[in-house]
C-alpha cells in the first residue's frame, strides 16, 4: 500500500494517533520523508481538524481514486493549524487544510489560502457556495439537542425545541459549551439569533431566560453530547455529528433532536495552502472532495456528517434535509456583529453570575 498517513498534533498537547504504512519511531515534521524522497506529484501534506473517522474514510477514499497517493496529515484544531500555516507563510509545509474552515471567518485567512475554487462550486446548495473565493464549503455542523431520553422520561416532559428549554424542571440540568471560545457554542448561539431575530432584543432576553435556568457552561464541545450520554445532564446544546456518532455506536439513552423553531449550520470548508510544495495534487483532491461523488461517497461513508451537495447523500443516521425546519442564516451578518454578540453575551452572563 502506498498510502503513508500520519496523524501528529500541531504542539504538546494534541493528540498524535499514530502512523499507518510506516515504521515505528517518532513521527516525522511535515515534509520530512525520511531520508525516502517520494515522487513530488504524489505527496500531499493535509493539515485538518476533523476526527480520526472522518480522516480514515476520506484517506481510504483517496486511495481508491489517486492510487499511489501518499499523504501526511497534521491533526489539530482550527486556531492551531491556521495559526501553523500562517507561521509557515514564507515557506509553506502545508498543501490543503480540510475542515475547521468556517463560513463566518469572512476574509479572516484570505492571504494564506489560494483564491481557487474547484470545478463544482456551481453543483453546492446555493446558501453554502463559497462567501469568499477561496472556501470551498463542503460539509456542516447542524445545530441540535441532545437528549437524555431516560431523564426526559423520569421529569416527564418532552423536549421539542427552544421554549422547552425553559422549563424549570430542566432547572440546572442544561449545558452548552462557552460561546466565547467554542466554535460548536458559537454555532448554537448564532441559531437563537436567527430563529429570535438577530436585530432585536428577543434572542437576548431568550438568553437571559436560558441562563436564568441554571444553564450549565461546560468546558468542552463535546461535553455537550457525551456527558448527556452519561447522564449527567438531561440536554446538551450541540450538534448533529457528536449526537449522531454516539447513536451509530450504540448509545441507546440519547436522542437528537432540532429545534421545532428552526435549526440552521455553520458551514465548512477546504483550501488550497497558498505556496504549498504540490498545489496541482492539492485542487485534484479539493476537486475530488467537493465533486457530487466524492460529497456522496464520503458522507455516506461516515453517516454521521451532512455535506453541501445538492445531490442526495443517504444515511442511517441523519434525516432527510427535508425532514428538518430550517432557518437561514445571515452569515455576512453573524461575521460582522460576531465581536458585539459575545460581548453581549458576556455582559448578560456576567450581570446574572457575577464573573
Amino acid at each position: 500500500m502506498n498510502l503513508r498517513k500520519i496523524i501528529a498534533g500541531t504542539s504538546a498537547g494534541l493528540l498524535a494517533l499514530g502512523l499507518a504504512a510506516c515504521g515505528g519511531g517518532d513521527s516525522p515534521e511535515p515534509g520530512d520523508t525520511g531520508g525516502a524522497a517520494a515522487p513530488e506529484n504524489n505527496s500531499l501534506i493535509f493539515y485538518s481538524t476533523m476526527t480520526e473517522n472522518d480522516l480514515n474514510v476520506m484517506t481510504g477514499l483517496l486511495e481508491e481514486n489517486f492510487p499511489g497517493i501518499e499523504i501526511e496529515i497534521v491533526n489539530g484544531n482550527a486556531g492551531e493549524l491556521t495559526t501553523r500555516i500562517r507561521s509557515e507563510a514564507g515557506n509553506p509545509q502545508g498543501d490543503m487544510m480540510w475542515g475547521g474552515l468556517d463560513t463566518m471567518d469572512g476574509d479572516t485567512y484570505s492571504d494564506v489560502f489560494e483564491h481557487w475554487l474547484s470545478d463544482y462550486e456551481d453543483t453546492v446548495l446555493p446558501q453554502y457556495q463559497s462567501p469568499n473565493g477561496f472556501y470551498n464549503v463542503d460539509h456542516l455542523s447542524t445545530v441540535a439537542f441532545a437528549v437524555n431520553t431516560d431523564i426526559e422520561k423520569e421529569l416527564g416532559i418532552t423536549v421539542n425545541g427552544y421554549a422547552d428549554l425553559l422549563n424549570p424542571a430542566l432547572k440546572g440540568k442544561i449545558l452548552m459549551a462557552d460561546p466565547t471560545s467554542s466554535s460548536s457554542a458559537w454555532n448554537n448561539l448564532s441559531n437563537i439569533l436567527t430563529v429570535f431575530g438577530k436585530d432585536t432584543d428577543a434572542p437576548w432576553d431568550y438568553v437571559s431566560d436560558l441562563l436564568k435556568n441554571d444553564l450549565v457552561i461546560a468546558s468542552s464541545s463535546s461535553a455537550a453530547f457525551n456527558s448527556v450520554a452519561d447522564g449527567e445532564y438531561a440536554v446538551g446544546l450541540t450538534y448533529e455529528d457528536g449526537i449522531s456518532v454516539l447513536i451509530k455506536n450504540g448509545v441507546e439513552n440519547i436522542k437528537m433532536v432540532y429545534p421545532a423553531e428552526g435549526t440552521s449550520a455553520s458551514a465548512f470548508a477546504t483550501a488550497v495552502i497558498k505556496g504549498g510544495p504540490n498545489p496541482e495534487l492539492a485542487k485534484k483532491v479539493v476537486n475530488y472532495i467537493m465533486s457530487p461523488e466524492g460529497q456522496v461517497a464520503f458522507g455516506e461513508g461516515v453517516g454521521t456528517v451532512r455535506m453541501t451537495t445538492s445531490e442526495t447523500v443517504n444515511s442511517e443516521w441523519l434525516p432527510p434535509r427535508e425532514e428538518i425546519t430550517w432557518v437561514d442564516r445571515d452569515v455576512a451578518w453573524l461575521t460582522e456583529n460576531r465581536p458585539a454578540a459575545i460581548e453581549r453575551w458576556t455582559e448578560i452572563y456576567t450581570e446574572l453570575r457575577g464573573s
